[in-house]
């Protein structure tokens, strides 16, 4: 059996959402189920918070996007070592990332260099229009120094914690409820999913009549369809949502099996040589995925030979993300570091974290790496 890196992995409780999502006929996008899974969403990160459940996390950053105002000319502001789909929709909306490195301490997008950045930029009346930190592999940004900084300077913040539902920041305040707006994933790999999706949570209820407006074809209020703006096939199905609330049951569950999994990485891998993706001194990172950095002249073997050897096993590894100002897309942006991130791209290998893997299969996993380290 192959062993995957973070394969969707179900409660039980979804099949009884389901039937009563197909026994009241709403299979289309609107629904009482729909409303139950943002209802419970907001429950869950707290008061004050406004959940639009969408398509994608990439629609939901977008949405975010357009509704702060970005457009043509602007420039926004966002982790480098991030997925694609954290990037894209600032292209969709005609304006300019300029990306920025990771903390060495935290692995999230550097606060100092974003503050440093944003004193320059207005003395020099080129403020960016948002900036977009990423919550690396299930790790919240420093939430309180990045609104802090947004607010001092008039800036938008939209927070992708796409990969983060279920993490802590300083022990009080959850993931995803950060910033003008949060983004979150319910893809398929994510800590839970409805098959395919993500939500905007926004703290401003204008924000989320608009994202809701914007997301079922900007359609006006009349008897017939009318337009006065252009708006996307955005929301979240009513099916997929019921799925959402089945897993909403064992959000906890799944979290903390996931920090198991990385506990036992870092118990027996560790004394080999291999180090991982440090936690901010009074968060609660989720794991989402385990991040090994492996050092070539500490362990013997870089990470493409462990990887490949993975492969070979029918085990899946993947690098870590690949700089957005490393890819062939984005050549010559604009870049704020000194490449640590590019270290990590160089030497960081996501291993098998899934909330299903079970403690044999991951025994095999450390096996391998083990024997490749001890031999070298």
């Amino acid at each position: 059996m192959r062993i995957y890196l973070s394969r969707p992995h179900m409660s039980g409780h979804e099949q009884a959402h389901l039937a009563r999502a197909f026994a009241s006929g709403f299979v289309a996008p609107a629904g009482p189920q729909l409303d139950a899974f943002e209802d419970a969403v907001a429950e869950y990160l707290g008061p004050g918070l406004h959940c639009v459940a969408l398509s994608s996390g990439s629609a939901a950053l977008h949405l975010a996007l357009r509704i702060a105002g970005v457009g043509p000319d602007d420039e926004v502001w966002v982790s480098s070592m991030t997925f694609a789909g954290g990037v894209f929709p600032i292209l969709y909306q005609g304006a300019t990332p300029m990306f920025f490195d990771l903390a060495p301490a935290t692995w999230t997008m550097d606060a100092k260099l974003v503050e440093d950045a944003l004193a320059r930029a207005q003395a020099e009346n080129r403020l960016p229009k948002a900036i977009v930190p990423t919550d690396l592999y299930g790790q919240s940004v420093d939430l309180n120094r990045f609104e802090a900084l947004a607010a001092a300077y008039g800036v938008s913040l939209i927070v992708d914690s796409a990969e983060s539902f279920g993490a802590f920041y300083r022990e009080t305040r959850k993931a995803g409820s950060g910033g003008d707006a949060a983004i979150l994933s319910f893809n398929g790999n994510k800590i839970i999913t409805t098959s395919g999706g993500g939500m905007l949570v926004t703290r401003h209820e204008d924000w989320a009549r608009q994202a809701r407006f914007l997301a079922t074809q900007a359609r006006d209020q009349a008897p017939h369809y009318e337009h006065s703006t252009y708006g996307y096939n955005y929301r979240l199905s009513n099916i997929s949502a019921a799925v959402g609330l089945g897993q909403m049951e064992i959000l906890e569950e799944r979290v903390a099996r996931r920090r198991r999994v990385f506990e036992r990485y870092h118990e027996q891998l560790a004394p080999l040589g291999v180090s991982f993706m440090p936690e901010a001194e009074g968060d609660r990172a989720t794991r989402w995925l385990t991040v090994a950095v492996i050092d070539p002249e500490r362990c013997g073997v870089d990470r493409e030979k462990i990887r490949r050897h993975l492969l070979d096993h029918e085990i899946e590894a993947r690098p870590v993300w690949k700089p957005m100002h490393l890819q062939p897309l984005f050549e010559g942006a604009g870049y704020v570091g000194a490449g640590f991130d590019e270290g990590l791209f160089e030497n960081g290998l996501c291993l098998p974290s899934g909330s299903d893997m079970t403690d044999a299969e991951q025994d095999e996993v450390i096996g391998l790496i083990s024997h490749l380290i001890e031999r070298a």
